[in-house]
């Protein structure tokens, strides 16, 4: 079915990669009014959307997502701005040292589990309060206060390939699945829903440079069913499609993403 996003969007790593594009997906689907941020500036995304679409109205925030203080803040920022949030995007996230367990040190694994477990749980908690007090834009049944999207990974389901002892970051998507399904369950019956997208390898910027072959991922993507890394464009039209009516019966899914990398 085709579908139309109206309401305001809350993206979180929006400066590049994944984040970045499911700005350009949402905007393509109607939203007119984003709270891009990050800890790098969103320059870059919000040249973009200004240039192809007019009408758009950003608000840039740097945010570090383990900051409880400026997670809140930048809630109550948006809601001054736009007067709610109907599409929140919690993608900000590290990959962490690739180290087993006997190798990798303590504060690394704490930074990882920080920035992507803890973060993401700061970031709805807020949102959470704040799309119980908002009411559904329209009233029909497959209407919501708000939708929220958390940034897993097909490594969140399954353990990371022996190559790449990604351990910390394993751990903290693992939780990001977690945290969202228990959310979920809470939260639906009050009208918000939670779901979670799960990513193979795609071709962000970090992973295409180092797919040089012979390298990590190089020897990673051959083992993708598809034969290819996914691409940004397609994660983010995923965001959309989680956001949108199509997904309405849809609560705390682990959306999986990965060119059949776990079906193998």
């Amino acid at each position: 079915m085709a579908f139309t996003l109206k309401g305001v969007a809350y993206i979180t790593g929006a400066g590049s990669g994944i984040g970045q594009y499911a700005a350009y997906s949402l905007a393509r689907q109607g939203v007119r009014a984003f709270t891009l941020l990050d800890r790098n500036p969103v320059t870059e995304t919000v040249k973009e959307l200004k240039k192809n679409y007019q009408d758009v109205s950003i608000k840039e925030i740097a945010l570090d997502v383990v900051n409880e203080d400026a997670v809140n803040d930048s809630i109550a920022q948006t809601v001054k701005e736009f007067g709610r949030i109907d599409f929140a995007f919690n993608n900000a996230g590290i990959g962490g040292m690739l180290k087993t367990t006997n190798e990798i040190p303590l504060d690394d694994f704490q930074r990882v589990i920080d920035v992507n477990l803890k973060g993401v749980w700061l970031c709805q908690r807020a949102q959470i309060r704040q799309m119980l007090k908002q009411e559904k834009l329209s009233d029909s049944p497959r209407s919501y206060r708000g939708s929220i999207v958390n940034t897993a990974s097909m490594y969140g389901l399954i353990s990371p390939s022996i190559n790449v002892p990604s351990t910390a970051y394993s751990t903290s998507k693992h939780a990001v699945i977690g945290l969202t399904r228990a959310d979920a369950t809470v939260f639906a019956p009050k009208g918000i829903k939670i779901n979670a997208l799960c990513p193979g390898y795609i071709a962000t910027p970090l992973v295409m440079s180092t797919m040089d072959k012979g390298s990590v991922m190089e020897n990673e993507r051959i083992k993708v069913p598809l034969q290819r890394l996914g691409t940004m464009e397609e994660m983010g039209d995923l965001v959309a499609f989680l956001h949108s009516d199509a997904s309405s019966y849809m609560i705390g899914a682990a959306l999986t993403a990965d060119g059949g990398f776990t079906v193998q």
